[in-house]
């Protein structure tokens, strides 16, 4: 009697059981009334989102995983020709060649590896996903900080917390609220193409650690006059911890040490 709370727990599910919260998020991931071509949801669960992004769609992809939930969605929206109801693990999908985007109610324990494809999706236009309200605050620089992930992909990618969802609209009820975080591929990237590699170069070498401070870290590939005068281009102080400067302040640093 207990398997299927065991395999809730084991797969990190946590259904949406809130109409209103659902309809809330299929807005955000489908704003000002428009219809995007494909979208690829992640975890459809018992299809509680899936329902409210179907008119939003031409087509929709709705990816469950627990192979007890599938049948139930595919009689669901048997009589919705725009979804198409996919079993297994959306991780093992390979991105479309075309434009297309991504919502979903994310397994909390799978949230780092979604992110990841998302990111290396050429074609993905954005991302909204359900996530620990933790991640997405920590993601966006809500906590006036920023992680290493972030602003590396920052020059192709805007991210942005968009939503907070009380963990009373789930069932089982998770231990922590969840955040709605957007992502957005940036149509015109903040880099040129060819100056991406060196940016990554930079960013992991900021934020390594290595010297103690940022400062210092910067310095092991550049001259300290070359990295005072870009710490003072961009308004930053030698002594700032790397999480604490925002993705535009990395762009002046980059700007100024790769000149």
């Amino acid at each position: 009697m207990a398997r299927p709370a065991r395999i809730s727990r084991a797969l990190s599910q946590n259904f949406l059981a809130d109409r209103a919260t659902a309809e809330h998020v299929a807005r955000l991931a489908v704003p000002h009334g428009r219809q995007v071509p494909l979208l690829l949801e992640v975890g459809a669960g018992k299809g509680a989102l899936t329902a409210r992004l179907a008119p939003r769609c031409h087509e929709l992809h709705a990816h469950e995983i627990d192979p007890r939930l599938v049948p139930k969605l595919r009689t669901r929206f048997r009589a919705t020709p725009q979804v198409r109801v996919i079993a297994g693990d959306f991780l093992d999908t390979r991105p479309p060649r075309t434009p297309f985007a991504v919502a979903g109610n994310v397994p909390f324990s799978r949230t780092a590896d979604i992110v990841d494809w998302c990111l290396r999706a050429t074609a993905l236009t954005d991302a909204t996903l359900l996530t620990q309200l933790e991640y997405a605050r920590k993601r966006t620089g809500d906590y006036g900080s920023w992680t290493l992930l972030t602003v590396r992909s920052w020059p192709c990618h805007d991210w942005r917390l968009v939503g907070r969802i009380d963990r009373r609209r789930f069932s089982p009820v998770p231990r922590v609220d969840a955040g709605v975080v957007r992502i957005e591929r940036r149509r015109t990237p903040l880099l040129e193409p060819a100056a991406l590699h060196d940016w990554r170069k930079l960013v992991e070498l900021g934020f390594s650690g290595v010297g103690g401070s940022l400062h210092a870290s910067l310095r092991r590939a550049h001259p300290r006059r070359r990295v005072d005068a870009a710490f003072r281009a961009a308004r930053l102080d030698q002594r700032v911890l790397v999480g604490e400067v925002p993705p535009d302040h990395w762009l002046r640093l980059h700007q100024e040490l790769s000149s």
